[in-house]
């Protein structure tokens, strides 16, 4: 067995040996199987392919806003999120440059979670914003002010 920080190398005999401790560390990360006779093969979760698959649509999009010269970034982010259009001009902007460092982050750390997260956090915001929260000041209570239990 060999390990890295976030992958494994087993042998295909390890497969058959010691089943359950392969499957474990696939569950957590992928796990190369090397073997004699073929090509070596990457056991992963499925929710670790999927992410990876999220992550290659989000680099398609991105790609795209960057090719396209036609504006500034946040207004070009937009029309391939158009969930984005519910921020603010200004929220538009940090959202738009937030994804392109977390999708540079994924890309070079070959971590999809960082863009997925980063992703799913500023479309929340926006469908939150967009179905009216934040649109008032919170009522603050005061310091001595007692609520009652429902």
């Amino acid at each position: 067995m060999t390990a890295t920080a976030l992958h494994t190398t087993r042998r295909s005999s390890d497969l058959s040996k010691h089943s359950a401790e392969v499957f474990a560390e696939a569950e957590d990360h992928p796990v190369t199987v090397t073997r004699r006779d073929g090509e070596a093969l990457v056991l992963m979760s499925q929710r670790e392919a999927d992410s990876r698959t999220k992550m290659l649509q989000f680099a398609a999009q991105l790609i795209g806003v960057a090719v396209d010269d036609n504006g500034p970034l946040a207004d070009r982010m937009s029309k391939a999120f158009p969930w984005m259009l519910a921020l603010s001009l200004e929220d538009r902007a940090v959202c738009a440059q937030d994804l392109v460092d977390a999708a540079r982050a994924s890309f070079s750390t070959d971590q999809p979670h960082l863009v997925l997260a980063e992703l799913t956090s500023w479309r929340e915001t926006a469908t939150a914003v967009a179905a009216g929260m934040g649109r008032q000041e919170p009522e603050w209570l005061d310091d001595d002010a007692v609520v009652k239990r429902p």
